[in-house]
């Protein structure tokens, strides 16, 4: 027999003064309810109640330990109440990673309306192309761009993108347009870079499988938002996302190149950790991302 339902019997009997009352009240038989007393009482080692079959009455130490077990009571009550109500209400501190390009554009920007709508919920950015741990770093939910997904967390679709080869029109005049990945070799390319200054490849599909190709060229750093002005500039090819250059291939500012060697999918997506139970704050971030970047013209506009 567990304490809290020790506890429960002695506060339901004692507010109730009779042991019948509180038995019928629980679905119970009163003998199995003086079971749980007398168990509460062996336990502490103390005489709680006076109890015979007309009347009851608490002990000195009894009115002492009833009012301690009503704020217990309470205060697991609330405890329950405000855990339940995180599953239907968005409440508490949100924790997101995002990359860093793509949370400044498409991410932190939307978080006013979430909190103008949930004012119970403190939202908590890191912006970062590293790929964070989320479970060890403590945080709520992930957005990712493409990649491998572990098994261990769950991937919620938020829009469809790829991961493009694009120039300007006065550089394919200057220096051609690639039909063919080896083509990549003769152009300028933009890379990113890692630390040490090694180059990131470029990756593509090749006859059903995923291939790497070196991407070289005169510039490369490690700022997405760099390399995509500096392919917005005229200075060479960039290897970048859809979501990030809509704009610009609609008024053709950018070209695409290679598109048939284009990764199929390279989606952006929330990641979290499996749960049984999804947190409200959480689900509603995921739905309100998904309901924004399905807008029509919401792209173009960026």
């Amino acid at each position: 027999m567990d304490k809290l339902t020790q506890i429960e019997a002695f506060v339901d009997v004692a507010e109730k003064g009779s042991l019948v009352r509180a038995a019928m009240g629980q679905h119970i038989t009163p003998v199995m309810l003086g079971r749980r007393i007398d168990a509460l009482e062996k336990r502490l080692g103390v005489k709680l109640m006076h109890r015979t079959t007309r009347h009851l009455t608490l002990t000195e130490q009894g009115t002492l330990y009833l009012d301690h077990c009503r704020k217990l009571l309470a205060d697991l009550g609330h405890a329950d109440r405000m855990v339940s109500e995180g599953r239907h209400r968005a409440t508490g501190h949100l924790i997101v990673s995002a990359p860093a390009a793509f949370g400044r554009k498409h991410v932190a920007p939307h978080a006013a309306g979430f909190v103008r709508a949930h004012p119970d919920v403190q939202i908590s950015f890191n912006l970062t192309d590293r790929v964070v741990d989320l479970v060890r770093d403590g945080y709520d939910v992930g957005i990712r761009i493409g990649g491998v997904i572990d098994p261990s967390f769950v991937a919620v679709k938020l829009a469809n993108n790829r991961r493009v080869v694009c120039g300007t029109p006065e550089y394919f005049e200057r220096h051609g347009i690639p039909r063919t990945l080896d083509d990549l070799s003769h152009h300028n390319c933009l890379a990113f870079n890692l630390q040490g200054g090694q180059q990131r490849g470029w990756y593509f599909q090749h006859q059903g499988k995923q291939v790497t190709v070196r991407a070289d060229g005169n510039l490369n750093c490690n700022d997405g938002e760099l390399l995509h002005r500096w392919a917005t500039e005229g200075l060479g090819l960039a290897w970048r996302s859809s979501w990030e250059i809509e704009s610009q291939l609609a008024s053709g500012e950018l070209i695409t190149v290679l598109d048939d060697f284009a990764l199929p999918q390279y989606d952006i997506m929330a990641v979290y950790p499996q749960q049984r139970h999804l947190p409200a704050k959480v689900r509603f971030f995921i739905d309100m991302l998904k309901e924004i970047y399905a807008r029509p013209d919401y792209w173009l506009r960026r």
